[in-house]
């Protein structure tokens, strides 16, 4: 038997997230998984061979459709962590323009500080020119021109009292402004601090809830994976039930390798196949699967007649590809001939299966050699009676 396999955007605010939560809480619960007793009972209820194909294919279906979902968190995962590795760029972006003003802040508070301590001291000056006004202010014209060297110097003496008077007042007034100044833009760049980290907060906020969706995707993963190892260990025990419900007859010989079927042989690629590979592992001379039931017929019948069935494909393929080569099909069993139980078509993903013949002591007595009965790619010696089998069997006569 071939062997066949069952093989967003980032948030950018708060309700879209939550639209998010929404859905994949419903997408969680829309989905229903048996417990593991369930499954183990499954198993122990598998009472025919299309009893246990269903379930397989139901179990199967189940995974690939958990498996789809686990692709789809993945995406979404990646997503949440772009959006906090962006939103993390932000708030650290804004974060140190908030250090840089505030580093300004306080260097405008130095400054107005310093304009402060000028004026005080011009305005010390100030007190002193005006102290010293008021003495000169307390004589007369008379007694001012009579304690003057002359009127030239009682003019000086006035002029310069006024000027400096006058200067010490424009300073005053040019510290203030300008401390107005400094004090204006401290207050902006206040607000600008305020602003900042409001957007901040808010980018925080963001990403804590991404975090949350982040972690959320991450548990609904691991219940997928857990719910996915759970239906594959129940797939495993529906074929050990299967292997027994087909175990029709006496098997004489059960092994790894048997029947002469190489252990380590190369094909046309140069690689290698045989039963010392794992199953499934490459391919044979005739494209075919190692260890596939199909693989040790194409052997046989390459090793007995020299015939190449190359590409013939699963089991139940090889009745039209013989018998558009020209072989004879017939249910009438011989040693030396292929038989292929045809497909059941009650048991879904059924392929069929090749045997060797080595006897055939009637129509209901034949033995044979055969790979993958049990679908682990063990080979087997059986004597058994065809029509057990609920699909026909036909046999391909190469001589």
């Amino acid at each position: 038997m071939q062997k066949i396999t069952a093989k967003t955007a980032v948030l950018a605010n708060r309700s879209r997230l939550a639209v998010i939560v929404s859905v994949m809480a419903l997408l969680v619960v829309g989905v229903a998984f048996p417990n593991a007793r369930q499954l183990q009972a499954r198993a122990a209820s598998c009472s025919s061979s299309s009893d246990c194909l269903s379930q397989i294919n139901n179990l199967n279906s189940a995974n690939s459709s958990s498996e789809a979902k686990l692709s789809d968190l993945a995406d979404q995962a990646s997503s949440y962590q772009d959006a906090i590795s962006k939103l993390q760029s932000k708030i650290s972006a804004l974060q140190q323009a908030i250090s840089q003003n505030k580093a300004e802040q306080a260097q405008l508070q130095t400054q107005i500080a310093q304009k402060q301590r000028e004026i005080d001291q011009e305005r010390v000056v100030l007190g002193d020119v005006l102290r010293s006004m008021y003495v000169d202010g307390q004589m007369t014209t008379i007694e001012m021109l009579a304690t003057s060297d002359n009127l030239s110097d009682y003019v000086d003496k006035q002029e310069y009292r006024n000027s400096v008077q006058g200067k010490v007042q424009e300073a005053l007034k040019a510290i203030a402004v300008l401390q107005q100044q400094l004090q204006s833009k401290k207050t902006k760049v206040e607000n600008l601090i305020d602003t900042e980290q409001g957007q901040k907060d808010q980018l925080a906020s963001e990403q804590a809830q991404q975090n949350k969706m982040l972690a959320y995707n991450v548990s609904q993963q691991a219940s997928y994976n857990a719910k996915i190892a759970a239906n594959k260990k129940s797939i495993s025990s529906l074929y050990v039930r299967l292997a027994a419900l087909n175990s029709a007859g006496t098997v004489n010989y059960s092994g790894t390798c048997g029947g002469s079927y190489p252990s380590k042989a190369t094909n046309r690629n140069g690689g290698h196949w045989g039963c010392n590979y794992a199953q499934d592992n490459t391919y044979d001379n005739w494209a075919m699967l190692n260890r596939e039931c199909v693989s040790y017929t194409s052997w046989m019948v390459y090793k007995t007649y020299g015939i190449s069935t190359y590409g013939w494909g699963s089991a139940y393929r090889w009745i039209t590809s013989a018998r558009s080569h020209g072989y004879r099909v017939d249910q009438s069993p011989s040693a030396g001939s292929v038989a292929i139980r045809d497909v059941d078509w009650s048991e879904p993903g059924d392929v069929g299966h090749a045997m060797w013949v080595v006897s055939a002591r009637s129509s209901h007595d034949i033995t044979v050699y055969e790979y993958n009965r049990h679908y682990d790619g063990t080979f087997d010696e059986r004597t058994f009676d065809p029509y057990d089998y609920s699909a026909p069997v036909y046999y391909i006569h190469f001589r």
